[in-house]
């Protein structure tokens, strides 16, 4: 093999050695993007799990405050019908 085979070969070689760290330059950029891509997804599903976390606390809240007050009318609404029935047995 003489000196002009042996740096074609070499040339060749290094040609095929810089195109598979090119291409494996990208594969590495296109995952960084995945990568990013994916930290973002996470970080917007964070943000609605905790708006979701906090509308359903105060649904909640207001739920509780709605059986409460759905208590309080029920008792109201027996004593003014004991009041009403009171009130029609003295009548008579």
């Amino acid at each position: 093999m003489s000196n002009t085979d042996s740096i074609e070969a070499a040339t060749q070689r290094l040609s095929l050695a810089l195109e598979a760290l090119e291409a494996a330059a990208e594969r590495r950029r296109e995952a960084d993007r995945a990568e990013s891509t994916l930290a973002e997804h996470v970080h917007v599903l964070g943000n609605d799990r905790a708006r979701l976390a906090s509308e359903l606390d105060e649904t909640t809240a207001r739920a509780r405050a709605l059986e409460a007050a759905n208590r309080e009318v029920a008792q109201r609404l027996d004593q003014a019908i004991e009041t009403i029935r009171g009130v029609l047995e003295f009548g008579e």
